[in-house]
């Protein structure tokens, strides 16, 4: 354990870490708009489903970060794009479960690329093999609580 960072010290890195947010969230903004018409979330949603069998929405809802009905439209959206389906559950019929389509696999496996070159050139690529290890490693605990 480090010792107790000054509030100062604690006011700069949070606004580093929310200024580097806002940069890399900009650039992917932009690029997946442009390369496939998805946003961030649009990206996200597709990422979780890209694991296996349909979810439910509610597993989805805290890896999304979006309320219920709010990830609701989106999912809506993206089944209208044809990129996922919804489907009845057979273990309990009030379960609408998601999944992932295969043109929904396709636009995935292309935005993963644009993702992939965006963290790339904005984020790591301004770090030594070392600080991307330990910024993974930091960040994950972080948000493993």
């Amino acid at each position: 354990m480090t010792a107790p960072q000054t509030a100062h010290e604690c006011a700069r890195a949070w606004a580093a870490l929310t200024a580097a947010h806002a940069r890399v969230s900009a650039q992917l903004t932009t690029a997946l708009q442009k390369s496939s018409g998805l946003t961030i979330t649009d990206f996200e949603i597709l990422l979780r489903l890209d694991a296996g069998a349909g979810q439910r929405i509610g597993e989805l809802t805290g890896a999304v970060r979006l309320s219920q009905p709010a990830l609701s439209r989106a999912v809506a959206r993206l089944a209208d794009r044809g990129w996922l389906t919804r489907s009845g559950s057979p273990a309990d019929a009030r379960c609408v479960l998601i999944t992932l389509t295969p043109a929904g696999r396709d636009v995935l496996t292309a935005a993963t690329a644009v993702h992939a070159s965006v963290i790339s050139e904005t984020l790591l690529g301004k770090l030594s093999p070392a600080e991307q290890d330990q910024l993974a490693r930091v960040l994950a605990r972080v948000a493993d609580g």
